[in-house]
């Protein structure tokens, strides 16, 4: 069976229900990669204040969270934050995809996509990433879209009661000087 086509657009407040359902189905999985979370962080109410405060940073032009489709069906997250500006020009990308949609592609996929709205919509000249130093299919998708690994950070997110290394990736999204 073909996927579904994957596209990404900019987070919208009703999208807290299926963000809701996926965080709560897949908490396990995720709790493998993601930092301990507030009790109710996987409810629709937590999801829609947490929605809110992304739209007002991205208005203030401090990110771009996103999320990932499957055709029209909500199936995670893909986020630019710590856009930084000035001669840096740089975002951090992460993402993740719900576990009854992943291997499909739609995480390589909507990075590509993102990618395109880092160097367009947001003028920025890098991207950057982490992956715990296990993810080999993180690896994947970064590899895939251009990235290189640039260094180990030793013990470098604590997680599940003890500290992980993370690879650091990058990615130079165009050439030339920043605008002025």
């Amino acid at each position: 069976m073909t996927p579904a086509p994957t596209a990404i657009r900019l987070i919208e407040t009703a999208d807290a229900a299926p963000l809701a359902a996926h965080l709560a189905h897949d908490a396990e999985q995720l709790s493998r990669w993601q930092p301990a979370r507030p009790e109710g962080f996987a409810t629709a109410a937590h999801q829609a204040e947490r929605i809110e405060g992304l739209l007002a940073g991205h208005g203030a032009g401090g990110g771009w969270p996103g999320v990932i489709l499957a055709g029209d069906t909500v199936i995670g997250q893909v986020t630019v934050s710590t856009v930084l500006r000035g001669p840096l020009q740089k975002g951090f990308l992460s993402y993740w995809v719900a576990a009854a949609h992943q291997g499909s592609g739609h995480a390589g996929r909507a990075v590509a996509l993102v990618l395109d709205v880092m160097a367009g919509e947001l003028g920025l000249w890098r991207a950057e990433a982490h992956t715990r130093t296990e993810n080999l299919a993180s690896h994947r998708v970064l590899k895939n879209n251009g990235f290189s690994a640039w260094g180990i950070a030793h013990r470098h997110i604590f997680l599940n009661g003890q500290w992980h290394d993370e690879i650091f990736w990058e990615k130079t999204l165009r050439e030339g000087a920043p605008p002025q």
